[in-house]
């Protein structure tokens, strides 16, 4: 846009009467602006803040602040952000002025503490508009607010109150500062001007409505006490972002909107009348778009706990909860409408919102920069259109299925099978009492709104009677159903995916019965999409907000981490993806787990014992975890490894010698992810094939490491080294620690005594791990487990193809000519079946039909009996391979 200031201060003189007056009341500012220096006019304007007089100081700056800003808009040279964070700035410093002058006048010489301002609406935003109330609520701690002995704090912070508010709206011959509204504050038709701390952490968390959730979202403190003001707002944190979805609220969020359209008189479109702030597509709506988006999602997302509605559009746009379009449409309707709201209250200073007729909309027309009214409503129109298009959607989502790439798309149909009356029966008789989770009122009349729909639901499965009892358990285990009803009622389609989990997939119904809010983590769009890198999924876990401890931190972990894993079996199950890109991802999510973890420990044990220069802990991945691919039952098998001497020592309040400081620290990483908690454990953290296993220390340096593995180790744990990744370490250790292995597995080996030693180490074995059923695709002979050995054998003797991917090494291996390639296909094959029975057949024998089905389709095959004939034709490739490279053969009957 091109600056025109000579234009913008006819303008303002032609159809502003309140520019006009200011700029014959300012003619320092008006000299400025003519001149084209609005930073200059800016400061000036600013400057009136060094007046003695707090209430004519802030008058003098606000008329000054409304000049500047005002022209500078008409000019082109401040944007609308600028603007109104000019604005809201101004807010800030008036209200904290405004409470500081009163405690003085009261307590001379004291500070404002123990009195809280607390921004809301537009103001926490940081957009107020052109000529906006400010919304704060008032609170005090009795404990720290300056008083006269003989005050009550109560009676003191109510006289604070009154004159904060007067000197700030009060009309006088300087004008006026902001007009304050407190309606915000709790209870507010019955409740004093200022609330305690005490009682207005006991209303949000007790008895708070559903548009107060909806209204902290953009708070801040902003003045007075600050720090205490935050202190509160991280402590009614949960309130307002709440882990479980709350489809009540969000339903009650939605009820209240469409009662601010039913109620808004004027025209539903652009004409005179309209009201750009609360008419169909206007301001409010897009607000409310975006709110309604981020109390959903933001309990379990904090990167979308943004004020702006700008920045929230485009924060849920990023995490793919909008689309990208739908952000950028509504971010430049919200700015198109803000400023031509804008406009209407420079003509007069009015805090008006509504299009007038005739001349006057013809007057802020041409004040626009437009030729008349006609054009103007034609902008508003291309403004508001696109707003209410999509705010109409959002109203109609009562019904909203699961994303839409998932296989349950839809509820299931209404012409399915009837419910038999044995099933009707058995599920009445739920609410008979047996189940505390369906003992109150509220629970009953959440569960009569799904009952017919969840008895579709079963009697539509392949198996009613085993859903039906999975539910019961379900059920059984819950301390409250009511929010779990409500987002069924909500989403529909999310029954026939339970369905599955409760009858495909054991493990899945187990985790659904101790975390029912898992479910929350499949109504994003994003709910069937593979998980991004490790860095992603790390940095999922790392969002940190002001006030976590370390144990928050961990909670973060194991929220996120349990959300992925049971997300990516949802995905298996119902074969969204092939089991090896699920592995992959399981092993990208706990590589993620381990680092986030190492690094809260870190973090907390160098408040104590500090750090020691030079050296690092270092986490080994080896087995599954090393390879890449971990299926949903395995555990995590890990080295600790540290950088440095034995002689370096911690620099904190108390130091640790080396080998101590990083046994502790390793022993918190440890515990951080298989500790269990409110949460729930994550892993087991296997440390079995360090140096000396059980019986050597737990975290050892990384010279004692390759001493050990040059001078005492096995030939299996060299064997284990070939799938050793270093999975958390600095660029320098990776290298280190890379290079050790290497050389270990780059020894020249007696071909003779190695075969001899893997072919015990294998029979071994399989005396004592035998396989657990006829699907046992790891530990069946010419399975996953001989495939290892061969490949491991060949890693060793050759010095080639050492890498931990095992598939990787296939490859080369059979590019080399010492394996056939159907061990690659063999191994493949095998993988997924590994992957698929941990949840669809944990037992490892033949599971119901429909599983079979699914598992079949997970490998390639287009039915179980081909599926089962593919796997013993593959462990007879692995059989033959055996024998061609060992010269023993297998029995794989």
């Amino acid at each position: 846009m091109v600056t025109d200031w000579t234009s913008a201060l006819d303008r303002a003189r032609d159809h502003a009467p309140f520019l006009a007056r200011a700029l014959e009341r300012r003619p320092a500012l008006a000299q400025m602006l003519a001149a084209g220096d609005g930073q200059a006019a800016l400061d000036a304007a600013k400057a009136e803040a060094g007046q003695p007089d707090v209430a004519v100081a802030l008058r003098r700056e606000r008329l000054g602040l409304a000049l500047v800003l005002a022209v500078g808009d008409l000019a082109g040279a401040f944007d609308l952000g600028k603007v109104m964070r000019e604005l809201s700035s101004f807010a800030d410093r008036a209200l904290h002025a405004a409470i500081g002058a009163a405690i003085a006048r009261r307590v001379e010489g004291a500070e404002p503490a123990g009195m809280i301002g607390l921004a809301l609406g537009k103001h926490g935003a940081g957009e107020l508009n052109y000529s906006s109330d400010i919304d704060p609520i008032l609170l005090y701690d009795p404990a720290s607010l300056p008083r006269h002995e003989r005050d009550e704090p109560g009676e003191a912070a109510q006289r604070y109150a009154r004159e904060i508010v007067r000197s700030l709206s009060e009309g006088t011959s300087e004008g006026y500062v902001f007009r304050v509204d407190l309606r915000l504050r709790p209870a507010s038709e019955v409740s004093p001007l200022a609330i305690s701390l005490d009682a207005a952490t006991a209303h949000y968390e007790s008895s708070a409505l559903a548009w107060e959730r909806a209204a902290f979202i953009r708070a801040r403190a902003c003045a007075g006490d600050i720090g205490a003001g935050e202190a509160f707002l991280d402590h009614i944190r949960p309130f307002v972002w709440r882990r479980s979805l709350d489809f009540g609220a969000i339903d009650e969020i939605r009820r209240l909107t469409r009662r601010i359209r039913d109620k808004q008189s004027g025209p539903r479109e652009p004409a005179p009348g309209y009201n750009l702030k609360l008419s169909r597509g206007g301001i409010r709506e897009i607000e409310f778009f975006a709110q309604t988006h981020q109390l959903i999602h933001g309990g379990r997302d904090p990167s979308l706990r943004l004020r702006g509605t700008r920045a929230a559009l485009d924060a849920l746009a990023a995490t793919g909860r909008i689309s990208a379009e739908d952000a950028d449409v509504l971010g430049r309707s919200y700015d198109g409408l803000r400023t031509i709201e804008h406009r209407l209250q420079m003509v007069h200073d009015n805090q008006t919102h509504s299009l007038p007729a005739g001349d006057a909309l013809d007057n802020v027309a041409r004040l626009h920069g437009l030729n008349d009214g006609g054009e103007l409503l034609e902008h508003v129109r291309a403004l508001s259109a696109p707003v209410a298009e999509r705010f109409d959607a959002l109203l109609d989502e009562d019904r909203v299925s699961v994303p839409a790439s998932a296989p349950h798309v839809v509820a299931t149909p209404p012409d399915g099978p009837e419910p038999s009356p044995e099933l009707i029966d058995r599920v009445a008789g739920w609410t008979d009492g047996a189940i505390p989770a369906l003992r109150s009122t509220a629970a009953i009349a959440a569960f009569d709104t799904i009952r017919p729909a969840l008895l579709a639901s079963i009697a539509a499965s392949g198996e009613p009677d085993r859903v039906l009892a999975r539910w019961e358990t379900m059920l059984g285990r819950l301390p409250s159903a009511i929010n779990l009803f409500r987002l069924l009622e909500a989403r529909p389609g999310l029954f026939d995916l339970i369905a599955d989990c409760l009858t495909l997939a054991p493990p899945l119904a187990d985790d659904l019965s101790r975390r029912p809010d898992l479910l929350d983590a499949l109504i994003d769009r994003s709910a069937f999409d593979l998980p991004g890198s490790v860095a992603d999924i790390a940095g999922q876990m790392m969002r940190r907000e002001r006030g976590d401890d370390y144990e928050d931190r961990l909670d973060r972990i194991r929220i996120v981490t349990g959300e992925m894993r049971f997300a990516l079996g949802v995905q298996l199950i119902e074969a969204a993806h092939d089991p090896l890109a699920i592995a992959a991802a399981l092993s990208r999510t706990a590589q993620a787990a381990l680092q986030v973890a190492l690094e809260a420990a870190e973090e907390e044990f160098a408040a104590k014992h500090g750090r020691i220069e030079g050296s690092e802990l270092v986490v080994l991945g080896l087995g599954r975890l090393g390879g890449g691919l971990l299926t949903h039952a395995s555990d995590l098998d890990i080295i600790y490894l540290f950088t440095g001497t034995h002689e370096g020592e911690s620099d904190g309040e108390r130091p640790l010698g080396a080998t101590l400081y990083f046994n502790r620290l390793a022993q918190r990483v440890s515990a951080a992810l298989s500790v269990p908690t409110a949460h729930g454990a994550l892993y087991e953290v296997d440390t079995r094939l360090r140096p000396q296993g059980n019986q050597g220390p737990l975290a050892v340096s990384v010279d004692s490491f390759a001493r050990y593995q040059r001078e005492d180790a096995w030939t299996w744990e060299h064997m284990a080294l070939e799938r050793a990744r270093v999975l958390v370490g600095g660029d320098a250790a990776r290298e280190q620690v890379g290079a050790v292995v290497t050389s270990i597995l780059q020894k020249e080996r007696d071909p003779a005594a190695l075969a001899t030693d893997i072919l015990a180490m294998r029979t071994e074995m399989a005396q004592h791990k035998l396989p657990k059923g006829p699907l046992d695709a790891k530990l069946l002979r010419g399975g996953l487990v001989d495939v290892e050995f061969l490949v491991h054998f060949l890693q060793l003797r050759h010095r080639r193809a050492l890498t931990p991917d095992l598939a990787d090494a296939i490859r080369e291996l059979a590019g080399a000519g010492y394996l056939p390639d159907t061990i690659g296909v063999a191994y493949d094959l095998m993988t997924r079946v590994l992957v698929g029975t941990r949840l669809l057949a944990p037992e490892l024998a033949r599971p119901s039909d429909s599983a079979a089905a699914i598992l079949a389709r997970q490998s390639g095959c287009e039915d179980y009996d081909t599926l089962v004939r593919r796997l013993s034709a593959a462990r007879g490739d692995v059989a033959a391979a055996w024998q061609d490279i060992f010269g023993e053969k297998l029995e794989i009957a």
